[in-house]
């Protein structure tokens, strides 16, 4: 049994919350936090029991979940989203990103399977998913300990190291690395987590230079990460790749949630309301909702963005 938390909902009532399609996204994507802190199998069962939702911005969210959760037992139904060919791009992609963040071997037949699949999504995070795995293994016990990190996020890739430059100097490299797309994909990753680290503004407009690179999984991740950092330097940006109907809705999805996190200025909240009403995309419109409801809690001061009420 999951142990309960105190000032949360029993997982029992978080399931019938996530599980009610007749209440409002918002409130259901709240729910679905509350259980990513619960740690157990009773969590992810009442996770899952929701992947059969219509919402593809819900599902891929579920997924996420389950891979900060780091547990083995998610595996199975992860593995389950990622091999369905009839379930959306964005939520196959996030179940093999989660299957990277738990990081365990026997995931490696699963993702080298998809490595060569045809949407590039899906494919470049499975091979994400395996640089990741393996630079665990090479890492050894204690890599990933999350206790002293400014950010406790399970990254897809962990931040590279470099010894005897200035701040100015590192940020320089590791844009420069992050910006090279000759580079495998997990090395980008690195250097990008590194800029995120250092957590400045010069860090994050480099970051944020990345935005519209040719792979959509990279931008989503860009977005996702400024998101992180709350550096409203970053909101140009972000409201610029919202409002490309070019680019993926992966990428405006986050570019939209992340816009929701850096103290919006009044341009951009009118933005997200804007595509709030007149967006056709569900991802993007439904993402343009969640982040108006992050951006009061910004402000609000909240201990955390979850469903807190029993």
């Amino acid at each position: 049994m999951s142990a309960a938390i105190e000032g949360l909902p029993s997982v029992e009532t978080l399931r019938a919350r996530l599980v009610d399609r007749n209440a409002p996204l918002l409130s259901r994507m709240r729910t679905l936090f509350s259980l990513r802190n619960v740690p157990g199998k009773d969590s992810i069962d009442a996770l899952a029991a929701a992947l059969d939702d219509p919402s593809a911005l819900l599902k891929h969210e579920i997924a996420y979940a389950m891979g900060q959760m780091q547990d083995t037992y998610a595996i199975p139904i992860l593995t389950r989203v990622l091999s369905d060919t009839e379930e959306d791009a964005m939520v196959r992609h996030e179940a093999a990103e989660a299957l990277g963040a738990i990081g365990d071997p026997q995931c490696l037949e699963l993702l080298r399977k998809h490595a060569d699949n045809d949407c590039r999504e899906v494919r470049e995070t499975c091979e994400l998913s395996l640089d990741r795995i393996a630079w665990k293994k090479a890492a050894g016990e204690g890599a990933e300990d999350l206790t002293e990190k400014r950010f406790r996020s399970v990254d897809p890739a962990p931040p590279v190291e470099l010894e005897g430059l200035s701040e100015e100097e590192k940020v320089t490299k590791l844009r420069a690395i992050l910006m090279d797309q000759s580079e495998r994909l997990f090395q980008r990753y690195r250097a990008m987590f590194a800029l995120r680290d250092l957590n400045t503004d010069a860090s994050a407009l480099a970051i944020a230079d990345a935005l519209f690179d040719p792979s959509a999984l990279l931008c989503h991740e860009v977005a996702f990460v400024l998101g992180q950092m709350q550096r409203p330097c970053t909101e140009e940006a972000l409201a610029k790749a919202l409002s490309d109907p070019s680019l993926n809705k992966m990428v405006r999805h986050e570019a939209a949630e992340a816009l929701g996190s850096v103290s919006p200025s009044p341009t951009a909240i009118s933005l997200l309301r804007q595509y709030l009403a007149e967006e056709k995309d569900d991802v993007v419109r439904d993402s343009c909702a969640i982040a108006l409801d992050i951006a009061d809690y910004v402000q609000s001061g909240d201990f955390q963005y979850a469903d807190v009420k029993a």
